[in-house]
């Protein structure tokens, strides 16, 4: 298991498996958002088994799978509501984090300033200079 804390509030990982939750609910984690699509994980990766298995140990568990390049406005809302609703620290996770780095930056947008949020992620080797315009823009949505 490999978090990456992207905020006090918020870390990504790659995949992780069910016994992973034990030691992410010790680090303080209280939701777990799963933003990897059951079509590219075997089945004891499966998003019934993650909830079943973050549940039982009394972790919050939310399902917002993003599709490799196809992520949507949907996926980014979705985010930004289980970050707001979670009642404390958050983990998601994805094959890599990137997704889960990129859903996080355009969900923030406002929150936070653009160069905060492609330069924290950039530390762990997630490069979203490429979604400036995007963040910049939703940001002036408000």
């Amino acid at each position: 298991m490999d978090i990456r804390p992207l905020t006090e509030g918020y870390a990504v990982s790659p995949q992780i498996t069910p016994g992973d939750l034990p030691a992410i609910k010790a680090a303080g984690y209280t939701t777990v958002i799963a933003n990897r699509p059951d079509a590219e994980n075997p089945p004891e990766l499966h998003i019934e088994t993650m909830r079943a298995a973050a549940e039982a140990l009394g972790l919050g568990f939310v399902v917002n799978p993003i599709v490799g390049g196809a992520l949507t406005m949907a996926n980014v809302t979705a985010q930004g509501e289980a970050i707001a609703a979670a009642p404390g620290p958050v983990l998601a996770y994805c094959a890599s984090g990137n997704r889960s780095s990129v859903v996080w930056a355009l969900s923030q947008a406002g929150h936070r300033p653009a160069d905060e949020l492609i330069g924290i992620p950039a530390r762990f080797g997630y490069q979203l200079e490429h979604l400036r315009p995007q963040i910049e823009a939703l940001a002036a949505r408000g």
